[in-house]
């Protein structure tokens, strides 16, 4: 009490000082306010729903799956490490009220992986209402997947092209049902490099990772376009920058004077669970029922980059994608 007594002594000595500290406070507030960005306010339930989420034990997919779990919905976490995904199973159950929370293997690196997780969905699910490929993989170094694929494209979006693939007649079934892509707006960077499409002869991370949040965009965009008429919708978005695991490549390789410069302004960059609003946003929104193929941010339609939009380039991404990853 005597130190909030000598505070409020001092301030009252320079109400000046007592002015610059408020208005200060008001103005950090608001930036914070403003950064944190759109809430999904949907009220919808998922009673009766499947949700299968991809990398669901951290960051916004973790807050994503507690809250489509409070909805009601049986909420499937795909994820890497089952000792994580196990421990994570139980918090979204005790934060959520609902045990109805399941963990399974998926490596998205491996694509026997992927089919083998396809497999096990398809034999113990009899409906998926929504499928959030949320998992991802950012700015690593030139790394290969089991099958020889460059890291971030491979994870990012062969991954989930196959996995979403496998998962399209159980979809179908349980329409109306929802895909929804975690892009970036990285992919505003982005080009898809056909003729080196894993960067053997140019490689960065940064131009990888935004060639794959691209390719999350054109897939959504085509996928879109294949399935008209059946129920099932799609939706790409940007989360916005968030503080996850996702940077952990990153931040290590980061000289010492950006840490030092970049820190103070951690304070603005969203929570997972702000950045989660737009994930949750496209998975029960109801006025986004009949809109399929878009792509949003902060809880509203952006237009994507020109060449997001480029229908050419989407159905090409998508037919080099079944190609490499064995679909007919």
């Amino acid at each position: 009490m005597q130190i909030f007594t000598a505070i409020r002594s001092f301030l009252s000595q320079y109400p000046r000082t007592t002015a610059v500290v408020t208005g200060t406070g008001l103005a950090l507030f608001s930036v914070k306010k403003w950064t944190a960005g759109g809430v999904c306010h949907s009220k919808v339930m998922l009673d009766g729903k499947t949700v299968l989420i991809t990398g669901g034990n951290t960051g916004i997919g973790k807050e994503t799956a507690v809250d489509l779990a409070r909805r009601g919905a049986k909420v499937i976490l795909a994820c890497r490490d089952m000792d994580r995904a196990n421990k994570a199973a139980e918090e979204v159950k005790k934060r959520s009220g609902n045990d109805n929370v399941v963990v399974k293997k998926l490596d998205l690196a491996s694509l026997e992986s992927v089919r083998q997780l396809a497999k096990d969905v398809l034999a113990s699910e009899k409906r998926l209402d929504i499928l959030i490929n949320n998992a991802g993989i950012m700015s690593c170094p030139k790394w290969q997947t089991a099958e020889g694929f460059e890291m971030q494209f491979g994870v990012n979006h062969l991954g989930h092209f196959l996995l979403t693939s496998c998962l399209l007649d159980l979809l179908k079934k349980s329409a109306p049902s929802r895909i929804v892509n975690v892009s970036s707006l990285a992919h505003e960077k982005g080009e898809i490099y056909f003729d080196d499409i894993h960067l053997d002869k140019d490689y960065n991370h940064w131009k990888s990772y935004a060639q794959s949040k691209l390719a999350n965009v054109l897939f959504t965009r085509e996928l879109a376009n294949r399935l008209q008429g059946t129920g099932v919708t799609t939706y790409s978005l940007h989360p916005g920058v968030i503080r996850t695991e996702l940077g952990r490549h990153l931040w290590p390789r980061t000289p010492l004077w950006k840490k030092v410069i970049y820190t103070p302004f951690m304070f603005f960059i969203k929570s997972p669970t702000e950045g989660a609003q737009t994930t949750i946003y496209c998975a029960v929104e109801e006025s986004l029922q009949n809109e399929s193929g878009l792509y949003y941010s902060d809880c509203a339609p952006k237009t994507a980059a020109p060449q997001g939009l480029d229908d050419e380039a989407a159905k090409k991404l998508w037919d080099i994608s079944a190609s490499m990853v064995g679909l007919t």
